[in-house]
């Protein structure tokens, strides 16, 4: 259900609002979501209060709501006296419309038109919802990202609070949206960490997540291998994080038990350094093709030292904003069924090309 139109002007108040069914604790409830300038204020509601409190919206505030079901579109008109009407379209008035858009709509877990307010002020989005045209693929990375943990969301245990800390958050575009997306839309009790070593961005990141009242979100400056302030973490998330910080970040993910890990390396610089292979010389005589190799050489060995400790793990292609080939997602997801053999073809590999990674070491 989409309300609007209001019968008064008031920038302060919600210029629209949409309601839609969630799914709580195995609870039905009703999500409503008002659009207040450039933010988005959520409230759920039992289904005999939302009947409340759209009587309220339509009496007292707006003109016009919508109703969108599987046979028919209805719209009520309210009157400045509050009397109300309705009108409906069944589906086959509607069906070419759908027709039209439906070739050209991909089903994001994030929707164009509907306005998010932290990615409106990370500059994602506009305040009516529409995605800024250069920044696209970022919406579409977001999206990306949460199809990833949508599909692990059967190990995250829904009926208590389960920890998840973001190693190298940045901006924190990823973090925000994962903690949206778990919290916001799927109900479920977390508690999300966001560390990086910058201190200006974990200042910028906490001001949004205080104006967006996610209060169990925080960020902090710290580096995930000197981290102590928690005693065990349910999913670990390295996004980018260089060189060998990800192999710090892996190997305090397994220390914790964390029952998923989800990475996105970047800059293997190690095994381009010290990788030596007479076999391979047609690829090490070129740059390009070398850091390629050793990028492929590090990850492999760390998806099968994961799989050694105890991981299904998959390696799995991401959308890389930076158009660059660093855009492989590592998977981990805990089973306790721990690979000698995997952990075997992982040191057979580094000793054939004359190099130890730091992986190894920690694992």
């Amino acid at each position: 259900m989409t309300i609007s139109s209001r019968k008064l002007k008031d920038e302060t108040k919600a210029q629209k609002v949409k309601i839609r069914p969630v799914i709580i604790k195995d609870t039905l409830e009703y999500q409503v979501s008002e659009f207040v300038g450039r933010k988005v204020l959520h409230t759920n509601y039992t289904q005999k209060d939302v009947k409340k409190r759209i009587e309220k919206y339509m009496e007292e505030e707006f003109k016009q709501a919508q109703i969108t079901r599987t046979d028919s579109l209805a719209t009520i008109l309210s009157s400045k006296s509050g009397t109300c009407t309705c009108k409906y379209k069944k589906a086959k008035e509607i069906k070419a419309q759908k027709e039209l858009s439906h070739n050209r709509t991909k089903k994001y877990i994030i929707q164009e038109g509907t306005p998010v307010g932290f990615m409106i002020d990370l500059g994602v989005m506009t305040p009516d919802g529409r995605i800024v045209r250069t920044r696209y693929d970022k919406f579409r990375q977001i999206n990306r990202f949460l199809e990833f943990i949508e599909d692990i969301l059967p190990r995250l245990d829904k009926d208590k609070e389960q920890t998840i800390i973001d190693f190298g958050c940045g901006k924190s575009y990823l973090t925000f949206a994962m903690y949206y997306y778990l919290k916001e839309l799927k109900g479920y009790n977390i508690r999300v960490i966001g560390l990086d070593l910058k201190e200006d961005v974990i200042e910028h990141c906490n001001e949004l997540r205080t104006k967006y009242g996610y209060d169990r979100l925080d960020f902090y400056v710290g580096d995930i291998a000197t981290y102590k302030d928690v005693d065990s973490v349910d999913m670990v998330v390295t996004l980018h994080a260089c060189d060998t910080a990800t192999d710090y970040a892996l190997a305090k993910a397994v220390a914790w038990g964390a029952k998923v890990i989800l990475s996105v390396p970047c800059c293997q610089h190690e095994a381009n350094r010290t990788i030596s292979s007479t076999l391979l010389s047609p690829v090490m005589d070129y740059g390009i093709l070398k850091e390629r190799m050793s990028a492929i050489i590090t990850d492999a060995a760390r998806a099968n030292m994961l799989k050694a400790r105890g991981y299904d793990t998959q390696i799995l292609e991401f959308i890389d904003m930076e158009h660059t080939p660093k855009n492989l997602l590592i998977r981990a997801v805990k089973t306790g069924k721990t690979d000698e053999k995997a952990e075997k073809q992982a040191e057979d590999m580094q000793k054939a090309l004359g190099i130890e990674l730091t992986i190894s070491k920690l694992l």
